[in-house]
């Protein structure tokens, strides 16, 4: 059993390093196709909301509360509001719906 797990990690140290480094070195030149260019200006922010939307609705005690959370934090950064409001918000509005629903 002990050696799978070196076997394991040393699988997903290869797929992370081929990932990485097959790009680098199969792409040489500056990509010019607009479809491509605009794919990879969203990959990180895609990853980010994927990674983060599922953590919002289990990270409380009801899925419900941080929904809610959620759409008032869409809608103050819609609105422009900094950061810190947002999240201060998001999170008054989770102990508010936790409380009284």
């Amino acid at each position: 059993m002990q050696n799978n797990i070196w076997i394991y990690i040393l699988i997903m140290a290869v797929v992370t390093y081929l990932i990485r480094v097959l790009p680098l070195t199969l792409i040489r030149r500056e990509i010019k196709n607009k479809t491509i260019r605009s794919f990879l200006f969203y990959v990180p922010y895609v990853t980010l909301a994927v990674m983060t939307f599922p953590s919002i609705l289990e990270a409380t005690a009801s899925p419900w509360s941080g929904a809610l959370a959620l759409v008032v934090g869409i809608v103050l950064a819609w609105k422009k509001a900094g950061l810190f409001a947002v999240s201060v918000l998001a999170c008054v509005t989770v102990f508010v719906a936790e409380r009284f629903l």
